[in-house]
């Protein structure tokens, strides 16, 4: 298992595609482990190195005391990239990977040839329904949420239609560990991104999904007017589109990668 022991935490990572071809990072939703993209790995290492890793708190990484915060997460993020010692990479994060991708776009757009942020907003959620969500881990468990929130992740059509993934999704989300999803919750809670966006100096491609609760196309709309030269995408998905649209993010993410 190979691991990253950083300053601070330890991060779990995994490769796949050619040594030589450039370095694309994926950055996970909260409550989700690097397998979260399996449906892109296919395609995308035709073109790319994927870099894989789960978020401290998550999978296979350590889980530090918390609460977490999306500094953190970014710091994270850069700290892995020095470790193996990589200077500049391609980065696709969705929900807490997108605004970790909008921290790191911010503070350190030279080590980033291009970015998308999907399913992505300025400031996620209310304080109040983050809280709650928390209230209800630290009482009952992750299982208590998993329910409504694969609700929220994924179209009623598809979640009838697809029942094997809709299991995968909601086993990982269900045995993710209690203590590192409310550290996380935290960070995604108390992340105000308002002010930082418009100095994100990394071209970037916003995904948003049509029948999205949680981050909506008009957030995703408004992200992309604070980025300068930002394009914008929607895609007929709730929340997780990379799976749920798997062709359509696919051909979206990519084309503009390689643009």
């Amino acid at each position: 298992m190979p691991t990253a022991q950083l300053p601070g935490v330890s991060l779990h990572y995994e490769w796949f595609g050619p040594e030589q071809a450039p370095v694309l990072v994926f950055s996970n939703s909260l409550g989700t482990t690097l397998q979260m993209w399996e449906a892109q790995l296919a395609d995308f290492s035709k073109h790319f190195r994927l870099l894989r890793y789960d978020t401290r708190g998550h999978g296979q990484s350590e889980t530090p005391p918390g609460p977490y915060t999306i500094e953190q997460l970014g710091n994270d993020v850069v700290q892995l990239l020095d470790f193996l010692s990589l200077s500049k990479v391609y980065f696709c994060g969705l929900s807490m990977g997108g605004s970790t991708g909008q921290f790191l776009g911010a503070h350190f757009p030279n080590r980033f040839h291009k970015m998308a942020l999907c399913s992505s907003s300025v400031k996620i959620g209310t304080p109040e329904s983050w809280n709650a969500r928390i209230a209800t881990v630290q009482k009952d468990g992750m299982k208590a949420v998993a329910g409504t929130v694969i609700e929220r992740w994924f179209t009623a059509p598809y979640r009838t239609t697809h029942a094997q993934e809709i299991t995968s999704m909601q086993c990982m989300l269900e045995n993710a560990n209690p203590v590192g999803y409310i550290a996380n919750c935290a960070a995604v809670r108390d992340a105000d991104l308002r002010q930082t966006a418009s100095s994100i100096g990394v071209p970037c491609l916003i995904v948003s999904g049509t029948y999205d609760p949680a981050t909506t196309p008009d957030d995703g709309r408004f992200l992309a007017q604070q980025i300068p030269g930002a394009r914008f995408v929607e895609l007929p998905a709730a929340h997780i589109s990379n799976i749920e649209s798997q062709v359509s993010f696919n051909q979206e993410v990519l084309s503009f990668f390689l643009s």
